[in-house]
């Protein structure tokens, strides 16, 4: 293994500066190829660049290389009534209105400038393509939308069928004994299986697939549309019931779980896509956590595994993978799950970690690439080494950072490039609540933040 001083020299030589990054992105571009997934990920959930940044990307993906969806760490139904405004099916008025499905903590996950903005645009990219295929689409891909999706499974039935929106209504009932909290039916379940809905999910699940093709003739491409939506609602509330009856297990299981759901969600997406353009592409927002290998990482030794790891199982090289890091600045996130959005200092990184050897080479901002850019096998070999990341989730807890935020892993397995700016600020919340306080130091609850 190389000196520090040597890896640094090493690295001086591999890292591409960036000012802003729209040319910046072409040995990124070059690198990225003909993959059909490139999954882009983000140290936080509450960073301006990162998610500027992102959607730079994401646009030249979809201008240039034809990609065809945002596929992004958010609900199937909240994600999809922005699909409906981007795509122009919806009545929604603008992008601040299509965005306001997302009611659920953390708001400013979606609800932000950033994301504003990428809606906007992708609104404008699409009303400049004429055949619907052409459109470029969003969706979400997480499960944590229980309720919101036995709604709109049961809306959806109410338009074409009312005997099977009866029997619907009548298998999700099932969850009315606990409110809205879909967490108090999971600690209920968990500890009395004769409180579970899982048969109830399932069966309506069942139905659904099965009668697909009866459903389907409704004429319209958009009624193909609704059916596929209507069919991920039903899958949502089946994965969701068994996630939150995991919650009270080991954390390894929902978590694994979950990433398991998002890209079960993302094949479907695919097998979907491809029955009307062939070879589809996507774009994968979501927290590095998600997107990173596991394998490469000591969350993967105990038996974690997550998006990044099975994208790249099911579909090899033709997955492309991309990091962020940052070492300081500020960061919009909140001290508890439900509580209020803040705007919090963000820690200089540890020493020891990627984040303080990347602040070492004294390039504010830069692109790092470990997959086609003609990086040496020297510089690879010790980005292979060992080190503590930063991850940044929903909750920030400075003063529990090192055992809350950091975690070890060899960054040249984990991603095919990493890009790192140095000092960053906070995401913008549509809803200007977020102020700067002192967080408190307690205890990490569930959910984790990522």
């Amino acid at each position: 293994m190389p000196s520090e001083n040597k890896v640094l020299d090493l690295l001086h030589n591999a890292v591409h500066p960036a000012e802003g990054f729209r040319d910046d992105f072409d040995p990124l571009l070059r690198a990225i190829g003909d993959c059909r997934f490139v999954l882009i990920g983000e140290a936080s959930h509450g960073t301006h660049e990162f998610y500027r940044l992102r959607a730079e990307l994401t646009r030249r993906l979809i201008t240039e290389k034809g990609f065809h969806a945002v596929v992004v760490e958010a609900d199937w139904p909240d994600a999809y009534r922005v699909n409906r405004y981007v795509r122009g099916f919806a009545d929604d008025g603008d992008a601040t209105e299509a965005l306001d499905d997302f009611k659920r903590f953390p708001q400013w996950m979606w609800r932000n400038a950033d994301v504003l903005d990428f809606v906007g645009w992708l609104r404008e990219f699409n009303d400049g393509r004429r055949g619907d295929d052409q459109k470029a689409g969003f969706y979400g891909m997480d499960l944590y939308s229980l309720h919101a999706s036995i709604r709109a499974v049961i809306d959806f039935l109410d338009t074409i069928d009312h005997s099977a929106a009866t029997r619907a209504r009548y298998r999700y009932s099932c969850f009315d004994h606990f409110g809205e909290d879909p967490q108090a039916y999971g600690y209920a379940a968990a500890f009395d299986l004769d409180s579970s809905c899982q048969q109830q999910a399932v069966q309506e699940l069942v139905e659904l697939r099965q009668r697909a093709a009866e459903f389907a003739r409704r004429d319209g491409r958009a009624a193909d549309d609704e059916l596929f939506y209507a069919e991920q609602n039903a899958r949502v509330v089946a994965n969701a019931e068994r996630y939150y009856r995991s919650m009270f297990e080991r954390r390894i299981s929902s978590w694994n779980l979950r990433d398991r759901h998002m890209v079960e969600t993302l094949q479907l997406l695919t097998e979907f896509f491809d029955r009307r353009v062939g070879r589809s592409k996507f774009v994968v927002w979501a927290h590095n956590s998600h997107l990173g290998d596991a394998r490469a990482t000591e969350v993967g030794e105990h038996g974690e595994l997550n998006v990044g790891q099975l994208v790249r199982e099911a579909w090899g090289e033709e997955a492309f993978n991309i990091g962020f890091s940052t070492y300081t600045g500020t960061v919009t996130a909140a001290s508890d799950w439900d509580a209020p959005a803040e705007r919090k200092a963000v820690r200089p990184a540890l020493a020891g970690s990627y984040e303080a050897m990347f602040h070492e080479l004294a390039v504010p901002r830069f692109l790092l690439l470990m997959r086609g850019g003609g990086t040496s096998r020297e510089v690879l070999e010790a980005l292979r080494e060992p080190r503590l990341e930063r991850a940044i989730g929903v909750i920030y807890r400075p003063e529990t950072e090192r055992i809350s935020h950091y975690f070890q892993a060899r960054l040249a397995d984990q991603f095919d490039a990493m890009i790192h700016i140095d000092q960053t600020r906070a995401v913008e919340p549509l809803e200007r609540t977020a102020a700067a306080k002192a967080p408190r130091a307690e205890e990490e609850t569930y959910p984790a933040g990522v």
